[in-house]
């Protein structure tokens, strides 16, 4: 209230767990982390084919397309000027993916954090994505540095 002489209570915001940054990596962290992870997908993709003849990939120049039938096509690049992966998925949508530390907060363990590919805007995993659409589990959350 203006006269009383009183303020009103400042809220705290609440601490949040949904990353809004990417970590700084060099442009040579950032190739090995983007290759590993597409090594890891194209690996994961080609046992798929195995077992699921829904499933086609064709993996050229560095962009990744896997097929689904009755689904669409999912494509995945590299945009290495913005150190990102970019997904383009026949049921979510275009997503842009940075490279984020995750578990290395205030009151957290410093070198405990994992890392993973993340959607700034909705605080979306690469690797939740996949499996939740493609059904594909990729082991990618490797210990961060």
């Amino acid at each position: 209230l203006p006269d009383s002489g009183e303020t009103a209570p400042v809220k705290e915001s609440e601490p949040s767990e949904r990353p809004t940054v990417p970590t700084d990596i060099s442009a040579a962290e950032y190739q090995q982390r983007a290759d590993d992870f597409f090594e890891e997908l194209v690996t994961r993709v080609e046992h798929m084919q195995e077992k699921r003849p829904d499933f086609d990939l064709e993996y050229a120049a560095g962009v990744l397309e896997v097929s689904v039938t009755g689904k669409g096509t999912y494509v995945l690049n590299k945009q290495p000027p913005n150190k990102q992966i970019w997904l383009s998925s026949p049921v979510s949508g275009p997503k842009r993916f940075d490279w984020v530390v995750l578990g290395e907060g205030l009151h957290q363990k410093e070198g405990a954090g994992t890392g993973d590919w993340i959607y700034l805007r909705d605080g979306t995993s690469l690797t939740d994505l996949l499996r939740k659409e493609l059904g594909i589990n990729l082991d990618v959350n490797d210990d961060a540095p």
